[in-house]
């Protein structure tokens, strides 16, 4: 029993160790060059820092002779004119200096000796919170293909058949010979059988004064 006790007392220490070990990156600022003014300027500290990855945690070190150069932090604005104006924390001194990374963002250090960070001894890193992190981005909404409303066409409306003249229904009268005359202008004076559906009948005019 107390074996096993110390065996997994032993895998807990090195699982600790384990992830104390991934979480925490030394960085050796410059590598062989350590912190000096680079020969190739400012360039030389972008390179290399292009290759690297900096969380939160890590720890970078700056190595330099005491009173040759010194390790102060600035924001962009003094960056960017190597200016110490409201430099962040105390300036370090002593070589070499070790930092660790405390917050995420953008970290600005540069060399406050004569014209030393106009040399090129300053350095630009960006930490990140976790390893790959990266800014949360919003997922598209896919958009909706809009349904095309349907068409509706009104049909014509049928034109209605035209009524039939209804035929007269009776007996017709028939005119009497010498009275065609009379006849002809009565049926002009009837000759609303023009405007109307009913047909004109011929009456002699003897039939009105009988």
């Amino acid at each position: 029993m107390e074996r096993l006790m110390n065996m997994l007392l032993v895998g807990v220490v090195a699982a600790v160790m384990l992830q104390c070990a991934i979480a925490q990156t030394v960085h050796v600022v410059g590598d062989n060059i350590g912190w000096t003014i680079p020969s190739n300027g400012a360039q030389g500290y972008i390179t290399w820092a292009s290759s690297k990855t900096f969380v939160v945690g890590d720890t970078l070190i700056f190595n330099f002779a005491t009173n040759a150069h010194d390790l102060v932090q600035v924001p962009k604005a003094s960056f960017d004119t190597c200016s110490d104006d409201n430099e962040i924390g105390n300036p370090i001194t002593t070589g070499p200096a070790n930092v660790t990374l405390t917050s995420a963002g953008d970290h600005y250090y540069i060399c406050t000796f004569g014209t030393h960070c106009q040399a090129g001894q300053k350095l630009a890193i960006t930490v990140s919170t976790t390893p790959g992190a990266a800014p949360p981005t919003t997922p598209s909404t896919p958009t909706t293909p809009a349904t095309p409303s349907p068409t509706s066409s009104t049909a014509p409306e049928a034109c209605p058949p035209e009524a039939p003249t209804p035929k007269a229904d009776g007996p017709h009268r028939h005119v009497k010979a010498g009275s065609s005359a009379s006849a002809s202008r009565f049926c002009f004076v009837c000759g609303v059988r023009r405007f109307s559906l009913s047909p004109c009948w011929v009456l002699p005019l003897g039939f009105f004064f009988r």
